[in-house]
């Protein structure tokens, strides 16, 4: 006799804001949150990339996710941090406006995004969650990038980490 109960699934995110906006990431991508620090301005790299930090010895190529996401610039605060994130084996800082929590989050909760048409470009967007009257966007950090872009982010950590 099959069993009505589905189990349902509970994936944790870490969420944060830009401006209003909650995001969230999938935990397991993340390697550890620091407050913003220092960035060193890298030339001829797109807008978008602040530059590297060095945290503990490794160079980090650090990316302002407002710009990444067309937002306009702010400046940093006492809750500005940086999320690093493991994107096909380089770590990447994503600045963020402020960390908000961990939330588990229910797989019956999450829901497609929304389609805008081909002028809003939401394919980072993997999927939306409810979270009380919140709605939540689920980033796909991979899908931030396009291929070349994480080749050229690898390239600057390797050139960094050689000149030193």
């Amino acid at each position: 006799m099959e069993s009505n109960t589905v189990q349902s699934r509970r994936e944790r995110y870490l969420t944060f804001f830009l401006g209003d906006e909650q995001y969230g990431i999938a935990i397991d991508r993340i390697k550890e949150i620091i407050a913003m620090m220092k960035v060193t301005f890298v030339p001829k790299t797109p807008e978008y990339m602040k530059g590297v930090i060095n945290l503990r010895g490794s160079i980090i190529p650090v990316v302002d996710t407002r710009l990444r996401f067309g937002m306009e610039n702010q400046k940093a605060d006492m809750h500005t941090a940086i999320i690093i994130v493991e994107v096909e084996k380089v770590n990447i800082g994503f600045i963020v406006d402020r960390v908000e929590e961990v939330a588990s989050i229910d797989a019956t909760n999450l829901s497609e995004p929304p389609k805008f048409g081909s002028t809003i470009d939401t394919d980072f967007i993997c999927s939306m969650a409810q979270m009380g009257e919140n709605v939540v966007m689920i980033l796909d950090v991979l899908k931030l990038f396009e291929a070349d872009e994480l080749i050229s982010l690898e390239e600057i950590q390797k050139q960094t980490n050689e000149g030193e």
